[in-house]
C-alpha cells in the first residue's frame, strides 16, 4: 500500500502526502515513543510522543516535497532521520546553555510541610544530566553521519528496532553482510563518540 502511494506522490498527486502519513502514522509513532523512552528520557518531561510526532510529520512532509522515495525502504529511513534530527534539536533546544532542562529543577515538595515527593524525582539518575544528554545528541548526529549502508542498517536495528534477519530481508542482502555493516557502524561511533558506552 505504502508504494503505491509513494509511486502516487511521484506523479505530482496532492493527496499522496495525507494518504501516506495515515497508512504509515501508527508505526511512525511506535518509533517516536521508542526512541523518545529509550535514548532521549528526560525530554519527556516537557514533550510527549505526539507533539515530537507531529512536529517530525512536518519535517518529513518538507522533506518529501525535496526528495521522493522509491521504496518503502526509503520512506521510513527518510522518516526516521526526520525523527533523529526533531528529538536532536529538542534535545539542544532543553539541555544546551541556555535551556529549562540545563537551568531549571523541580524538587516538588522542597521545603513544604508536606512529605510529597515526586517519583519522577526520586527516580531519576544524576548521571543523565544535560551534559549526558548532549553527548547522546551527538552520537545521533554522527549516527546520521555514517556512511549509506552502515547508517540504514543503524537506522533498521538501532532505531526501528528490526531484527537482523529482517533487515537483511528489508535490504536485499544477506544476514552476516547486515552483521558486517553493524559492526562497521559500531565502531564508527565508538571511534566519534568514546566517551558513549559501547552500542
Amino acid at each position: 500500500m505504502i508504494q503505491a502511494i509513494l509511486d502516487l506522490e511521484r506523479h505530482g498527486d496532492d493527496q499522496s502526502f495525507s494518504a501516506l502519513i495515515a497508512c504509515s502514522c501508527q508505526r511512525l509513532r511506535k518509533l517516536v515513543h521508542r526512541m523518545l523512552h529509550r535514548q532521549f528520557p528526560d525530554l519527556r518531561r516537557w514533550e510527549d510522543t505526539d507533539d515530537v510526532l507531529q512536529r517530525s510529520l512536518v519535517r518529513l512532509h518538507g522533506s518529501l516535497r525535496k526528495i521522493q522515495p522509491r521504496s518503502v525502504r526509503e520512506f521510513y529511513g527518510l522518516a526516521a532521520t526526520q525523527i533523529r534530527w526533531e528529538l536532536i534539536d529538542l534535545c539542544r533546544h532543553y539541555f544546551g546553555p541556555h535551556g529549562l532542562g540545563a537551568n531549571h529543577e523541580s524538587d516538588y515538595g522542597a521545603g513544604a510541610s508536606s512529605d510529597f515527593r515526586s517519583p519522577r524525582r526520586e527516580s531519576v539518575d544524576d548521571t543523565a544530566g544535560p551534559a549526558v544528554l548532549l553527548a547522546w545528541a551527538e552520537f545521533h548526529e554522527h549516527a546520521g553521519k555514517l556512511p549509506d549502508e552502515e547508517r540504514e542498517v543503524f537506522d533498521l536495528l538501532w532505531y526501528q528496532q528490526v531484527p537482523q534477519a529482517d533487515a537483511a530481508a528489508l535490504l536485499g542482502v544477506s544476514i552476516r553482510t547486515v552483521k558486517r555493516r553493524w559492526q562497521r557502524a559500531k565502531l564508527q561511533l565508538s571511534t566519534a563518540c568514546p566517551e558513549q558506552p559501547p552500542v
